[in-house]
């Protein structure tokens, strides 16, 4: 009996741990969309992944097409 009542607070523990990991990640998630949202760069790479490189062929201002 005490084996069964400690295997499932164990799993209990185990299954509070995952679900607050879950919404701690979400609520990080939401917070950085916001952010770009609110600056106007949906889709910018730079500006969603900031640790990764940008491509070399990134260009400022007005761009003419060849």
């Amino acid at each position: 009996m005490k084996k069964r009542v400690t295997l499932s607070m164990l799993l209990a523990a185990i299954g509070t741990a995952v679900i607050t990991l879950f919404v701690i990640r979400r609520k990080k998630r939401k917070k950085m969309l916001l952010r770009v949202a609110e600056e106007g760069y949906e889709t910018a790479a730079d500006i969603l992944y900031p640790g990764k490189s940008v491509g070399s062929k990134l260009q400022y201002g007005p761009v003419i097409p060849v």
